[in-house]
């Protein structure tokens, strides 16, 4: 595999761009342009350039169920008292 080249990682079928490789521990490692993510070569194939889709900053703030932004659900996450949830008492 050389940098450029379009490839898919088996177990997720997550496809990205080759952008380097290293060889540590005996194993040779790939470093795709879509997570910035490390991938041992092994389970790596050619993927076809149809596959393949550039992701921009925009895209990757998405939403969760079409009604709220991951953002806002960590909000209304910190703002949860635990208190409303959780039993009082020893029982």
């Amino acid at each position: 595999m050389q940098t450029g080249d379009i490839v898919k990682y088996l177990p997720t079928s997550t496809v990205g761009k080759v952008v380097a490789t290293k060889e540590m521990d005996g194993k040779v490692w790939v470093k795709l342009d879509r997570t910035g993510l490390y991938y041992v070569a092994d389970a790596l194939v050619p993927a076809d350039a149809s596959e393949y889709k550039m992701v921009s900053f925009k895209e990757k703030e998405s939403t969760f169920k079409g009604t709220n932004s991951v953002r806002d659900l960590n909000k209304m996450e910190e703002e949860v008292d635990i208190g409303d949830v959780t039993p009082t008492g020893g029982g």
